[in-house]
């Protein structure tokens, strides 16, 4: 079976659990555990035999237990830092004094790690896969990672859960780190007690992520089939779940284990037989393959009943519910008798209820996490929205995702005349030969008055890269002001409606 005849079979959103093969496949700073503890043990020795040596003393049954060169590293680290406090792990010093004059004790190596992944170096040979990997959050329900670096709350946009915060979550919309994350340095599990404290808390984890796997389809990627955390999430479903059942069954079409073969085109999923020491042989679907764009796509294109952002979108209120929010909850046939504007979660017959997710000017605040994650679904929304002439609205974008909008010549036409009459107005006024809206916002020459017309000018004229443009946009603050409306369709008219240099879409009406 292909991929994408797969994934169409899903029955629910989907919950990715990602390795460090991920990681490594999209950023310039990243390392398996064995090239992690290399790097260390270089950086304050280099000294290869050191390493070496650490990795004699920590082998068991030809196999190395990183975590246990993991303990031995860090004593080694930590004295070694404490006792040299300046050179090149000054920054490191400061951080953990720091620390510890506020009363927390951590570890100089836990820090050293935490500066190791602090930034996110990606490759720009991946822009595009990492593109089609936005456009499939859509159709994510949650993401578990046993990564540290915070690559996947920058891709996803997901909220994430570190330590006992994984207990008290939502599903929906969140990144369970289940080895900590850099941003908490402390919460790192690295070394044999770190694993060990984590293997005495994890029964209640174990059990918050065994409801997820029991009920949603999971894909594991940036794992090879050998690795132990299959092995272990497989041992804990079977564990609780008879593997002759129908909802065993169940759980075997559901998982996906995608495994990286370089150079690899294949799109055919196919089974795999894993032995795990206690169960009888459990079979899973497996693809091979270099090529995720197409797995995004697909994951991308799956189509359900209900999106997971709208699921997350009702978590968020019904959250607000549980913590004595100020909120109404109303169980009607009848939603035209609520006032508007009151937030509310309606429970009534389905052919009473009209449920709109976004209204035009969430659409515009929203506009480039629609844009990038392709979002069809919600674009169909704006047919059911009365679009003022007088309004702004950066159709020319949406319209290249979702191509049945019924007003689009009347609607880009608007845009058009709307956009240009900016620029006539501003004529004598601009200049428009600003490259950024920096250069615009730190002109001196420039009254706060016109600014944001110099901003339309120089992006109508050419001058200005868009996407500085485009950042400067996503940052800022009021998102509801006509200000970020204009700019906003000034921007998505040179971006997707003037596709051909010195030749428009769209002609103004003369």
């Amino acid at each position: 079976m292909i991929i994408n005849e797969f994934i169409s079979n899903f029955k629910n959103h989907p919950v990715m659990f990602i390795g460090t093969g991920l990681s490594l496949r999209y950023l310039e700073n990243s390392y398996s555990w064995d090239d992690l503890l290399k790097k260390i043990a270089l950086d304050f020795t280099d000294n290869i035999e050191y390493y070496l040596d650490l990795k004699s003393d920590s082998m068991k049954d030809g196999i190395c237990r990183y975590d246990k060169v993991a303990t031995a590293l860090e004593l080694d680290f930590n004295n070694y830092l404490k006792e040299h406090r300046h050179g090149v792990f000054e920054e490191i010093n400061n951080a953990f004094y720091a620390e510890m004059a506020e009363g927390v004790s951590i570890s100089r190596f836990k820090l050293y790690i935490s500066h190791l992944f602090k930034e996110l170096h990606i490759k720009k040979s991946v822009n595009d896969e990492i593109t089609e990997l936005k456009k499939a959050r859509k159709n994510i329900s949650s993401i578990i990672t046993t990564n540290y670096d915070c690559l996947i709350e920058d891709i996803f946009e997901f909220d994430p859960l570190i330590g006992n915060d994984i207990l008290l979550s939502n599903p929906y919309g969140s990144v369970y780190k289940i080895h900590g994350c850099v941003t908490e340095p402390k919460k790192i599990i690295i070394t044999e007690s770190d694993y060990k404290d984590f293997d005495q808390k994890y029964e209640l984890i174990r059990a918050q992520l065994l409801s997820i796997f029991i009920h949603n389809p999971i894909i594991f990627i940036g794992y090879n089939i050998g690795d132990q955390n299959i092995k272990t999430i497989l041992k804990t479903i079977f564990t609780y779940v008879s593997p002759n059942s129908d909802q065993a069954q169940k759980i075997r079409d559901n998982f996906l284990l995608v495994e990286y073969e370089k150079n690899s085109q294949n799109h055919e999923v196919f089974e795999h037989d894993i032995d795990i020491e206690g169960f009888p042989t459990i079979r899973i679907n497996k693809l091979k393959t270099d090529d995720f764009s197409t797995l995004y796509k697909s994951l991308s294109m799956l189509q359900l009943p209900v999106s997971a952002m709208d699921i997350r979108k009702v978590q968020n209120v019904v959250r607000d519910i549980y913590t004595g929010g100020d909120i109404k909850v109303s169980i009607t046939s009848d939603l035209d008798s609520l006032k508007n504007g009151e937030k509310v979660l309606v429970i009534g017959a389905k052919n009473t209820i009209r449920y709109e997710y976004q209204t035009t000017a969430e659409m515009m605040a929203n506009y480039f996490k629609i844009i990038d994650e392709s979002n069809s679904q919600l674009l169909s929304l704006i047919n059911k929205q009365k679009i003022q002439s007088t309004q702004y609205f950066p159709v020319f974008g949406f319209s290249e995702i979702f191509d049945s909008i019924t007003r689009i010549d009347e609607l880009k036409n608007q845009q058009t005349e709307k956009v240009l009459a900016i620029k006539d107005t501003a004529r004598a006024s601009c200049h428009g030969t600003h490259t950024t809206p920096e250069e615009v916002l730190n002109d001196s020459t420039i009254s706060q008055t016109y600014k944001a017309q110099e901003i339309i000018c120089s992006i109508l004229s050419g001058k200005m890269c868009l996407d500085s443009t485009k950042n400067y946009l996503i940052n800022y603050s009021d998102k509801k002001s006509t200000e970020y409306r204009r700019i906003l369709c000034a921007y998505d008219y040179k971006k997707y409606g003037c596709k051909a240099r010195g030749k428009r879409l769209l002609r103004r009406k003369t």
